[in-house]
C-alpha cells in the first residue's frame, strides 16, 4: 500500500500566472515528475498549460489536486473535479485529496470520503486521499471507505512542526505521509543546528530540511520559482543524514504551525 506518492514533487501553493508556468516548465526540464496543485490555488489552468507546453508525456507525470471545501457534497464533488480536469488538460489526475476536514461545515468525513471514492470509481482520479486530517478524522476516513483507498495524508511538517504522534499513526497504517511547508515558509533556513549540519554536508539548510523529511519516509513538495533552487532541492535526495544528525533535528520541534485556518483545521494531536 505504501509509496503511491512520488517522493519528490513540486508544490504550486501561492504561485499563479506566468510565475507558476515558468516554475513548472523549469521543474519538468530539470527532472521533476510530480506536481501538486489544488482547486483553491486558482492555478490549475496555468498548471495544465505549463504541462501541455512542456511536451512531457502525460503518463510520465504524477498530478495531484485537492477538492475545496465548497465542493464536498455529492452534487458538487464530481462536477468540480471534472472542471479541474478540464483546466489541467487531462482525462484523470493521479491523486485527489480532501483539502481540509472543515468540521464547522457540518459535512461528515464519511460523506466527503464516499463522494471522493465515487470519483475514483468513475476513473476521474487514480488514487484518493486526505490532507490536514488528525488521527481521529483519519480513522473516520479509513472506516468510511477502507484503508486501501487512502493513499496519503498531506500535512504541514517541518523541523519546527514534527507532529510525531500523527506521523506514527499514519506510518503504522501504511498511509503515505506527504509533507508540505517542509521549510516552514523559510523560517528554518537560518536555524543554527541546520546550518551546522549543512556545513558538514556542504549543502544548504533547505537541502538538509528536505533530506530530513525524506529520511523520515515522507514525500515532499517544495515550491520554488528559481531554476537553481529547483535543482538544489532535488539534490536533497542524495544527502544521507547520520542518526545523530536526525536526532539533533528532532530537538528542533517547537510545534510551530504556519497554516491553521479557523473553521477548516481539526483539533491537532
Amino acid at each position: 500500500m505504501a509509496n503511491i506518492v512520488p517522493k519528490f514533487g513540486l508544490g504550486t501553493f501561492r504561485l499563479s500566472g506566468q510565475i507558476v508556468i515558468d516554475s513548472i516548465k523549469n521543474a519538468l526540464d530539470v527532472g521533476y515528475k510530480a506536481i501538486d496543485t489544488a482547486q483553491i490555488y486558482g492555478n490549475e489552468a496555468a498548471v495544465g498549460q505549463a504541462i501541455a507546453e512542456s511536451k512531457i508525456n502525460r503518463n510520465e507525470l504524477f498530478i495531484t489536486t485537492k477538492i475545496w471545501t465548497d465542493n464536498y457534497r455529492a452534487d458538487r464533488l464530481i462536477p468540480s473535479l471534472k472542471e479541474s480536469l478540464l483546466k489541467l488538460q487531462t482525462d484523470a489526475v493521479n491523486l485527489t485529496l480532501i483539502h481540509w476536514p472543515a468540521p464547522s461545515l457540518g459535512i461528515s468525513v464519511e460523506e466527503m470520503m464516499q463522494n471522493l471514492l465515487v470519483a475514483k470509481q468513475q476513473g476521474l482520479t487514480e488514487h484518493i486521499g486526505i490532507s490536514n486530517f488528525n488521527i481521529e478524522l483519519t480513522q473516520q476516513a479509513i472506516d468510511a471507505i477502507g484503508l486501501e483507498n487512502i493513499a496519503t495524508n498531506q500535512l504541514e511538517l517541518s523541523p519546527y512542526l514534527q507532529n510525531q504522534k500523527l506521523v506514527n499513526f499514519l506510518q503504522s497504517q501504511q498511509i503515505d505521509v506527504t509533507s508540505y511547508m517542509t521549510l516552514a515558509y523559510g523560517k528554518v533556513l537560518n536555524d543554527p543546528v541546520l546550518t551546522q549540519i549543512a556545513q558538514q554536508h556542504q549543502a544548504s539548510t533547505a537541502q538538509i530540511s528536505l533530506a530530513w523529511a525524506l529520511q523520515k519516509g515522507f514525500s515532499v513538495i517544495p515550491s520554488s520559482t528559481q531554476r537553481e533552487h529547483l535543482i538544489s532541492n532535488l539534490k536533497a535526495q542524495e544527502i544521507q543524514l547520520s542518526n545523530d544528525e536526525m536526532e539533533l533535528i528532532t530537538t528542533l520541534e517547537r510545534n510551530s504551525r504556519e497554516v491553521n485556518p479557523e473553521n477548516l483545521a481539526p483539533q491537532w494531536n
